[in-house]
């Protein structure tokens, strides 16, 4: 033992005498050398609660302040390590509880505690308020408008996701991406997606990913967790990083009650990642659909133009005849005589412009009825090829897709288990199947 905590045992050992305890003289090092190994050894780490008070952020990132209640105060230090996982400072006068060990600033013979971690009053005391400043500040420059908010691609041909490669966020994702849209790209970007510097990694992904001109629309997200899990989706990088993409951006960050700073500025927020991939890409099925009843309805429209054109030439036509009539006919005396002297004027003058008009309707629906030929083919073309994608055409060639709990595709042998049930899915409907035996084949 050392000499200052042995000293230390005798200087408060209550049988030692006067003389014994006087024996010695100490010096100051020594006394606050073994007071402060009687405070650390006698007390374990404690919680604390009272009111900030002279809160002091110093230059190498350490913590000072006071904990105080009515009748006495307590000098606190935190240390950056500590200190750094901190959301925000608490605001002077505010109610916290510390979490820490008593310990003695030799050097000074000041009583203090060393504080591990600090919690605001209720629950989310410091992470509402880092939240409530920073949404304060975003909203002041006006990037929570929205006004400011983008439609999303109707059809995008790649989408972005940024998260953890290893989190279940992304095969959610994957999943309802690929039942909804198989001909969808997707371009990954993985992140970690929460603790220090995660922040800063998902702001980098969503810049490279909204630059590279691979994306048009950007997931980003993670699954469900505490505030301090989700915590990353609440800093300033992310925000800004969301704010400045020059493509569309979805928010889906934990679970539907959860809302973040990132749920805020994206132009859309999704309640789930699942969610987020339904956003982004339409339904297969719902849009062969759509493109089939809309191949007559163009026909119709284009037919009811032509014919809405066509019925403004006649009477164009009609009151142009009117007209000339009106011109050359002054009355029944003379008429013969008058007509006989118009002739060649009529002949030479209006008889050109009959003829054009004529011409003019000819040409007029020759192209309408060419224009009516060419999108139906493209369009009829389109059709052909979206069926060609869809899970509908393989089960018209007679294909089932065996399918499990949840409509989750059965790919493999091992993946169905005996007098488990399971539906076949047929281009008609499902049929309810069970397991009687698998048997697995080598490949």
């Amino acid at each position: 033992m050392s000499r200052g905590g042995r000293d230390a045992l005798n200087l408060f050992d209550a049988s030692a005498t006067d003389e014994s305890r006087s024996s010695e003289v100490w010096t100051v090092s020594d006394l606050n050398r073994a007071v402060r190994g009687l405070l650390e050894g006698g007390l374990s780490a404690l919680w604390v609660q009272g009111e900030v008070a002279n809160w002091t952020r110093a230059r190498s990132g350490h913590r000072y302040f006071t904990l105080k209640d009515d009748r006495a105060q307590l000098r606190c230090v935190m240390w950056r390590r500590d200190a750094a996982r901190l959301p925000a400072d608490p605001e002077e006068g505010m109610r916290v509880r510390a979490f820490g060990s008593p310990t003695l600033y030799e050097a000074r013979g000041e009583y203090q505690l060393s504080v591990r971690r600090l919690e605001g009053e209720g629950e989310e005391g410091l992470w509402r308020l880092a939240f409530e400043r920073l949404r304060s500040r975003l909203q002041e420059e006006g990037l929570l408008d929205p006004a400011r908010k983008r439609a999303l691609p109707r059809i995008p041909r790649s989408v972005g996701v940024v998260t953890s490669p290893t989190g279940a966020a992304l095969r959610d994702i994957l999943s309802v991406i690929g039942r909804r849209a198989p001909w969808t790209r997707v371009v990954i970007r993985g992140t970690r997606v929460q603790g220090e510097g995660s922040a800063e990694e998902i702001a980098a992904a969503i810049e490279i990913l909204g630059k590279s001109g691979e994306v048009e629309v950007i997931v980003v997200g993670r699954g469900g967790g505490s505030i301090e899990d989700l915590w990353a989706f609440n800093e300033e990088p992310v925000a800004r990083a969301i704010s400045s993409c020059p493509v569309p951006v979805v928010s889906a960050v934990g679970h539907e009650v959860d809302v973040t700073i990132s749920d805020l500025v994206a132009d859309l927020r999704a309640p789930t990642p699942s969610a987020a991939g339904e956003a982004v890409v339409p339904d297969g099925t719902s849009l062969l659909d759509f493109l089939t009843s809309a191949r007559p309805r163009l026909v119709r429209a284009l037919r009811s133009g032509t014919e809405r054109r066509r019925n403004r030439v006649e009477e164009a036509r009609g009151r142009l005849e009117r007209g000339i009539r009106r011109a050359v006919e002054p009355g029944r005396v003379g008429l013969e005589r008058r007509m006989d002297r118009l002739a060649p004027a009529w002949r030479g003058t209006f008889a050109p412009a009959a003829v054009r008009v004529d011409s003019g309707a000819v040409r007029l629906t020759s192209a309408v009825r060419a224009i009516v030929r060419r999108r139906g083919e493209r369009l009829g073309s389109l059709a052909g090829q979206v069926n060609a994608l869809s899970p509908l055409s393989t089960l018209r060639r007679g294909y089932a897709i065996p399918l499990g709990p949840g409509d989750v595709v059965l790919r493999r042998a091992s993946e169905f288990r005996d007098s488990a049930e399971f539906q076949l899915r047929v281009v008609d409907g499902r049929i309810r199947c069970e397991t009687k035996s698998v048997e697995e084949e080598g490949r």
